[in-house]
């Protein structure tokens, strides 16, 4: 693989041009139906069946519940996987297929699939531009416009970035509370999008409740919902929020700079990228959001432009530090670099 973190193969055709070959569409962008088929099965149907053995396990012990709701979570994110992959029209060759099965895998998700299907669109198309965030991205100030933030922004900022707000109550709202709501400039497709995802909800929230109880459906819902969330933030955060990603704006932006330099390549174990979908291997989702996430690894293997410096685990848990991109130095920083840099802001 190549050693260098900032850069595809030396010598290797560009991107674009492998991206454009026909042989490239037809190898890697054209979903098997009976393999989405099946990997639809084998999340939706262990998730549906560990919700029911946990409404059991509340007579044996909440501590099982707690336990089952682990593997639960990573059911839930599996199928998430799936939501996103019918978002992008990758998961079905039809269009009408990925977007029944996009709205019915976001009630398990807790989100409207038209309103994340537009914004997560708007992320792809702007992820490391710093003159377009904002809609589908975890929001990341430069330090200029930190610093130029009155006391009570910054430390607004800072709170909500901070790891323990962030992949916890931040994660949490966002799927509970911040999906029950229009996002800025949605069209009335997504608008109500959002309304008939909500009304759905109620009605199947008040359907298992009137079967096992408010309290059961809290004590087994909210941890699942809870790490799932957590989860699926972090990988979503890490993937671009690294050491070394990219950022620049919008002039000398470049959407495969920003695939290859802004999105990591996170190798996981092989059990976590079965239950992540592949979501690791974001550079080349970035690259080419048409392929499905089966795909992805082989993809991979087969193109060694497409062959980055991994991001391990323990690599990127160094990117919890990271708060502001400094556009002097190009790097992501935190917040005791930035008290060294500019000692009367500490």
């Amino acid at each position: 693989m190549n050693k260098d973190p900032n850069s595809a193969a030396a010598g290797q055709t560009h991107p674009k041009k492998i991206l454009a070959e026909e042989r490239f569409r037809e190898r890697y962008q054209q979903p098997d139906t009976w393999r989405s088929l099946w990997q639809l099965a084998n999340s939706v149907i262990p998730y549906l069946a560990l919700w029911v053995v946990m409404v059991w396990s509340l007579r044996v012990s909440y501590l099982l519940t707690l336990a089952l709701s682990v593997l639960a979570a990573g059911f839930l994110v599996r199928t998430f996987i799936i939501f996103h992959d019918c978002g992008h029209g990758s998961f079905f060759k039809s269009r009408k297929a990925n977007d029944a099965v996009g709205i019915f895998t976001g009630l398990f998700t807790f989100t409207p699939y038209y309103r994340w299907r537009r914004d997560h669109a708007i992320h792809h198309a702007s992820a490391g531009d710093l003159d377009r965030r904002g809609t589908g991205d975890v929001m990341t100030l430069t330090v200029d416009e930190y610093l130029a933030l009155p006391t009570w922004r910054r430390r607004i900022y800072a709170f909500w970035r901070h790891p323990l707000i962030l992949f916890t109550l931040g994660s949490f709202f966002s799927f509970t509370i911040g999906g029950r709501f229009s996002s800025r400039g949605s069209g009335r497709k997504e608008r109500m999008g959002v309304w008939y995802t909500n009304l759905a909800l109620a009605g199947l929230i008040s359907l298992v409740i009137a079967l096992i109880g408010w309290k059961a459906f809290l004590l087994i819902q909210f941890p699942i919902i809870f790490i799932a969330a957590s989860v699926g933030v972090w990988l979503f955060y890490v993937q671009h929020n690294f050491e070394g990603t990219y950022w620049e704006r919008h002039p000398d932006w470049d959407f495969y700079k920003a695939a290859l330099h802004g999105a990591s390549f996170y190798q996981l174990p092989a059990i976590l990228r079965w239950f992540t979908g592949n979501i690791g291997f974001h550079h080349i989702h970035h690259l080419s959001s048409r392929i499905p996430n089966y795909y992805l690894a082989r993809c991979l293997r087969e193109n060694p432009a497409f062959q980055i410096k991994p991001l391990t685990i323990r690599s990127s848990l160094r990117s919890l530090r990271l708060r502001l991109w400094d556009e002097q130095s190009r790097r992501m920083i935190g917040f005791r670099e930035l008290s060294r840099l500019h000692p009367r802001t500490s």
